[in-house]
């Protein structure tokens, strides 16, 4: 109870410096609107539909390649883990690759793919997999060796260690792969929405990119807080409660 008191006090304090701030003077309204007009655009664009619209898109696209990104960068991470050739092949790839920004890849996705979703599925897929792949690998070599000597001292071989051993034992890291991956999913489709144009869909990527260009900065950070508010949830209510769940089923982290 004390905690979430102090936390609500928190953004109350952020709250109200942030409308002193505004109205001190020292920045235009242009540079920096005011927590009121921020929530006069959400509620106008949530009553015309524009912001469920812009978010629905995203979301779906996010979803999309965030799935494709999980449905390979988990095995790959998990087969990276127990053998040495792939650590120092696929491993040290995915290394180099993972320090690429994700704008990085816009330019190659409008080459190969132009103006299409396709070009947008290709940047948040390279954006969560080695992501994925790395925090997969990394977690799963993080597993107490006694598992692995304790399974095969009782005839554990095979793909009865895999399924019975290894991958239970990696859950709570695999878990924070997973939110890991996500994060990175986010900023990826966000730099491609931003610079991938097409008519198929306006996500909030392309409302924040309207918005700066039509100098509405009360459009830029209603969206913004709308993407902050889609990832706090996203870890309060997938993430979170699952990784606590497996770090104190397997002993592995804080009971907290």
């Amino acid at each position: 109870m004390i905690h979430r008191i102090s936390t609500l006090a928190f953004f109350l304090i952020l709250l109200a410096s942030w409308e002193a701030a505004s109205r001190s003077g020292l920045w235009s309204p242009v540079l920096l609107p005011s927590p009121l007009n921020v929530l006069e655009y959400m509620w106008q664009a949530t009553w015309d539909g524009t912001l469920w619209t812009a978010t629905l898109v995203t979301m779906q696209r996010l979803l999309l390649g965030y799935g494709i990104g999980l449905l390979f960068g988990v095995p790959l991470g998990l087969l990276t883990s127990r053998f040495r050739i792939l650590q120092d092949t696929l491993g040290l790839l995915a290394l180099g690759i993972q320090t690429l920004p994700s704008v990085c890849w816009v330019p190659l996705a409008l080459l190969w793919f132009g103006q299409t979703e396709a070009a947008m599925l290709f940047v948040v897929v390279m954006g969560t997999l080695w992501s994925v792949l790395i925090a997969t690998s990394d977690g799963v070599r993080s597993m107490p060796p006694i598992y692995l000597r304790a399974a095969r001292t009782m005839g554990s071989k095979g793909l009865h260690t895999w399924f019975n051993v290894i991958l239970p034992a990696s859950l709570p890291y695999l878990i924070g792969g997973m939110k890991q991956g996500w994060a990175f999913a986010w900023r990826s489709l966000m730099a491609a929405e931003i610079f991938v144009t097409i008519l198929t869909g306006f996500g909030l990527g392309q409302l924040l990119q309207y918005g700066r260009e039509l100098l509405a900065m009360d459009q830029v950070v209603a969206v913004m807080v709308i993407i902050i508010a889609i990832g706090l949830l996203a870890d309060r209510i997938l993430f979170s409660p699952w990784e606590r769940f497996f770090h104190k089923r397997w002993g592995t982290g804080s009971v907290n």
